[in-house]
């Protein structure tokens, strides 16, 4: 009997603010269509010195537990693709796995290929239950990272900042992937880069874009062949969730897929709408979140449109800069609508405060130094490592750890 895998549950979690767009346009005074038009996007989030990647994933995996069900206990293999990591040493997924209660008999370590860490870590959890390994248990992967650019940089409205968890386990609830259908392009490029020295990314934009559609060209052209010899299914791709570093890059890789099909460019376009336009509902209110932005939009379609995608297909493209891209498809689960409403997906947009851009640039100016902090004294109290409560980011101790705390 084949093995159905697939992502059993999602969440995510955002910082508490958040700028208008709009309102940063005018600061930069360039005409706010520029922005919320030429991108995709209206809002960007934006954390405080105690939202790290290390806390945002904490509460992306919290909150994935408490609404999906599913325990600490259940995992075997914890991975945390990110580019904005906190220690070249220690992986975030340590950290985790501590704040979480994981089991000791877990394998837990990070990976790093830009915005590509993410599916690494789902292609490696899929192999890892494919192989035997697993023994029934499941995998935790979380994708979470900061995006940051020099303020009044031509990158900084493509800013964001945002975790997303998933579990990924025999008899899935959401999406059963097809296992071993999967193409795959690298190349050596250098369109997006961040120094050892540096906590603001650097990049060539055009250039990064042109990297971007030659990945989506060749992944689908492998997945395509892969298929094909595979005898795989025939029927059609009913969406597509793409990488969305801003929502416009998506219109442009879904234009650029539907004309290697043989549509016309006015076809492909006309195909957006229905095809990816609910899975940048998400992206459109948070930006630029790197590693979790292909789920974040997977979360954003299923929100939208769980129900009546059940028992179809959906393709899935991720692209990382430097380069490295996956073209993969799956089908929606039967039920998937019953799991995607315990799930309350887009919850965490709910209470979010709207920041003054002087704020923001308060924030911004302030990342120099947020690594550095010192731990309050007297320290705070032990965690209970809660699910119920959201972690924090203190400080570093006399030793240079980091240190993270529990907020009710």
């Amino acid at each position: 009997m084949k093995m159905s895998i697939g992502i059993d549950a999602i969440a995510f979690a955002v910082p508490r603010a958040y700028v208008e767009l709009t309102e940063l346009a005018a600061a930069r005074a360039v005409p706010p269509s520029k922005y919320t038009n030429g991108l995709g996007t209206h809002q960007m989030a934006i954390a405080d010195a105690d939202e790290d990647p290390v806390a945002l994933a904490t509460n992306a995996a919290r909150r994935l537990f408490v609404r999906s069900g599913r325990r600490p206990d259940e995992i075997g293999l914890c991975i945390a693709g990110t580019e904005t990591a906190v220690d070249h040493s220690k992986p975030i997924a340590a950290y985790l796995h501590g704040l979480l209660g994981l089991p000791t008999a877990c394998r837990v370590f990070e990976t790093k290929h830009a915005c590509f860490g993410g599916t690494a870590g789902l292609m490696a959890a899929m192999d890892w239950i494919a192989s035997g390994s697993a023994r029934g248990r499941s995998a935790l992967v979380l994708c979470t990272d900061i995006a940051r650019y020099e303020l009044g940089s031509a990158g900084e409205p493509t800013q964001g900042a945002g975790a997303v968890a998933f579990i990924v386990s025999e008899n899935p609830r959401l999406i059963e992937l097809e296992l071993g259908r999967s193409g795959s392009y690298a190349r050596d490029v250098h369109d997006f880069w961040r120094p050892l020295h540096r906590k603001d990314a650097l990049v060539d934009g055009h250039f990064s874009v042109q990297c971007y559609l030659d990945a989506l060209a060749g992944a689908y052209a492998e997945w395509n062949a892969i298929t094909r010899e595979d005898g795989g299914p025939a029927e059609p791709l009913v969406r597509t969730c793409y990488h969305v570093p801003y929502g416009k890059m998506a219109r442009k890789a879904h234009r650029h897929r539907k004309q290697i099909d043989g549509l016309t460019e006015a076809e492909a376009d006309a195909t957006f709408a229905t095809e990816v336009e609910s899975s940048l509902n998400f992206s459109a209110q948070i930006g630029n979140v790197y590693t979790g932005s292909l789920y974040l939009a997977l979360a954003s379609l299923l929100h939208a449109e769980a129900g009546q995608l059940e028992g179809q297909r959906i393709g899935l493209f991720s692209y990382g800069s430097g380069c490295a891209a996956e073209f993969f498809a799956g089908r929606v689960c039967e039920g998937a609508q019953d799991m995607v409403d315990q799930l309350d997906l887009a919850g965490p947009l709910a209470a979010r405060e709207r920041l003054t851009i002087e704020r923001y640039e308060e924030l911004r100016r302030a990342d120099a130094i947020a690594d550095r902090r010192p731990v309050p004294t007297p320290p705070p109290p032990p965690s209970a490592q809660s699910l119920l409560h959201a972690a924090a980011y203190i400080g570093v101790d006399a030793e240079d750890r980091r240190v993270y705390t529990d907020q009710a």
